[in-house]
């Protein structure tokens, strides 16, 4: 076996066990707001709404709300506002398919034309504001 192969494994290991301590922690998960039972990924892009559920499957929470992109010279911040709020929360990348809620004000012009339009799958959420 050739070093590479057990660097690679061993980096595939690694972040195996990151994506679940990261699912473990989370306190709760942004999903894309459709009326199925499983989770949905979402397009980051302005208004498209985004769901924070919370809680075990038999107890679930969930908060609607949609997302907010700005752009500031090429780089684009998407933020999440649940509704009925004027709070909005930046996602700030926290690892594969994880960020954290940091509440502050937008920055940047906001975005048009559907941009960026990336999809994401649902996001583990390491910080949950009270709602």
């Amino acid at each position: 076996m050739k070093f590479r192969h057990i660097a690679t494994g061993a980096l595939l290991a690694a972040l195996s066990s990151a994506a679940m301590a990261a699912e473990d922690d989370s306190c709760a998960t942004l999903v894309g707001a459709a009326s199925s039972a499983a989770p949905q990924g979402f397009r980051v892009r302005d208004g498209e709404p985004v769901d924070l559920v919370s809680g075990a499957k038999s107890d679930t929470k969930t908060v609607h709300g949609k997302l907010l992109v700005f752009s500031d010279d090429g780089v684009f911040r998407a933020y999440w506002q649940p509704d009925n709020s004027a709070e909005k929360y930046v996602l700030a990348n926290a690892g594969v398919n994880t960020v954290r809620l940091v509440s502050t004000p937008p920055q940047g012009t906001p975005a048009t034309n559907g941009e960026p339009g990336t999809t994401l799958p649902p996001q583990h959420v390491l910080s949950c504001p009270a709602l």
